[in-house]
């Protein structure tokens, strides 16, 4: 296997020594660039596209062609598990993801089964193979799933929610079936991203989206116990090279220690959270990512210049930083704007590595 021509993100998440601090970005390949709607408008829909690998490779690619990016992540959508367990995905303009058969019941629970990742979800591992042959080693491929209790909020909800009244209901009313439910979505998650590993993933990304609507105990007990059950079940060597894992909850920033006691190599950061106390409270036993707000990328580039400045500051010299927005950049952020944070970090973080 050849080694990569630029492999920065990796070395960062392993906390070894880079030049400058590597960036990518959340949603990177998304409704912000012009080229993706053109390509989103022919595959017809969301769903369409994600299940087109030859489509989402060219989306997963667009964002590298116009940009200094350090790594390529995987087009896809955290969904793709509920839907292969036969829940009937589906995109409402304007409102998101529904289930046809949300998950309620004891019988509901019963029927889930955990999917063959190389049959049911073998259009997500044909475009992870096909993303790694146009990549042709110039920079690593991220591979991620959705966290069991976040895939469950939407499996239970059957829908986006704001009060997570189902999901929290069962969590209350029958927590056993909620486990019984989680541990099923846990064993899915992991053969789902050994699979991506296995195909050709490079590092692996669990986004936790709503572990921070938890209470400190049910985070534990709903949230991270079953991202550890995934951390520790994962392939975490590949071609000879280690394959780093992050873990991201957002709004989690009470239980960063406990995060990192899972094994994962690093830890996603929101915005709300000081990245430079996070150094601290973490210590050198994980990479962290993060953290810029995405909405500073609605400022003029003079304005995000700075703003990229004052994280890179807070996390400081040395290794195991990957400079990351805090969630993902929004769809109406001018392309040119993404540009300039890409290029500010590698002109302002290489004083951080001498």
């Amino acid at each position: 296997m050849q080694p990569l021509q630029n492999d920065r993100l990796i070395r960062a998440l392993l906390r070894q020594p880079v030049d400058v601090t590597p960036v990518w970005m959340m949603r990177q390949a998304g409704r912000y660039l012009p080229e993706y709607l053109k390509v989103r408008k022919q595959a017809g829909s969301f769903m369409d596209l994600c299940t087109n690998p030859e489509l989402a490779c060219e989306v997963t690619m667009q964002p590298l062609e116009r940009f200094p990016l350090d790594a390529a992540i995987l087009f896809s959508d955290i969904l793709t598990i509920p839907d292969a367990m036969g829940l009937g995905l589906y995109f409402e303009t304007g409102e998101g993801p529904r289930f046809k058969k949300p998950v309620r019941t004891a019988a509901d629970v019963n029927a889930l089964g955990v999917p063959d990742p190389e049959t049911e979800l073998r259009y997500v591992m044909d475009a992870v193979r096909l993303i790694r042959r146009t990549l042709d080693n110039r920079l690593p491929l991220i591979g991620f799933s959705g966290s069991p209790w976040t895939l469950a909020t939407y499996m239970v909800e059957g829908s986006s929610t704001k009060t997570f009244s189902h999901v929290k209901g069962m969590l209350y009313s029958e927590p056993q079936l909620l486990h019984r439910m989680l541990d099923t979505v846990a064993r899915s998650v992991t053969g789902y991203l050994n699979a991506q590993i296995a195909a050709g993933a490079q590092a692996v990304m669990i986004f936790d989206t709503w572990g921070g609507v938890l209470t400190p105990d049910d985070y534990r007990d709903f949230s991270l116990q079953y991202m550890q059950q995934i951390v520790s079940g994962l392939t975490r060597e590949a071609d000879g090279l280690q394959v780093p894992v992050v873990l991201f909850t957002k709004g989690g920033c009470q239980w960063l220690e406990a995060m990192a006691d899972t094994g994962a190599d690093a830890l996603g950061i929101d915005w709300s959270t000081d990245l430079a106390m996070a150094r601290k409270r973490v210590g050198d036993r994980v990479a962290l990512q993060g953290n810029l707000d995405p909405a500073v990328l609605y400022a003029p580039p003079d304005i995000i210049r700075e703003k990229v400045a004052e994280v890179l500051a807070r996390f400081g010299k040395g290794s195991g930083h990957v400079f990351n927005l805090g969630h993902g950049i929004t769809p109406d952020v001018d392309p040119e704007n993404a540009g300039a944070l890409v290029n500010a970090v590698h002109e302002l973080s290489a004083q951080y590595h001498q």
